[in-house]
């Protein structure tokens, strides 16, 4: 992407509603439709992600979802993250993450438990 000065645009910004901690274990799958679908994620590494997310969240005071997404426009390659919301709850944790400015560790920690 960068090689060809292209950007992307994350269809499943919030991995199917994985990465705003919803969940976080098997019973956890049948709180939606959708349930089934992040089960890919509960592994090691979704369950790192899922720390390191309530780690920053609690840092700035947010929830797992907006430093989720903070942490994808702060990604140069990204120009928008595709999201939805279903509620006018979720619709304010989606508008608070472009005013979040998370610092160099916190991005930094993020990458490296996503790889």
């Amino acid at each position: 992407v960068k090689e060809y000065d292209l950007s992307v645009f994350t269809y499943w910004s919030l991995a199917a509603g994985f990465l705003t901690g919803k969940y976080r274990n098997e019973d956890d799958l049948k709180k939606s439709a959708r349930g089934e679908g992040v089960r890919k994620y509960l592994d090691e590494k979704g369950l790192n992600v899922l720390k390191a997310l309530d780690e920053i969240s609690a840092k700035y005071e947010t929830t797992q979802a907006s430093i989720a997404l903070a942490w994808l426009l702060a990604n140069p390659l990204v120009t928008a993250p595709i999201v939805s919301a279903t509620s006018e709850s979720q619709l304010k944790t989606l508008f608070a993450a472009p005013e979040l400015k998370l610092s160099s560790e916190d991005i930094e920690l993020l990458n490296k438990v996503s790889q």
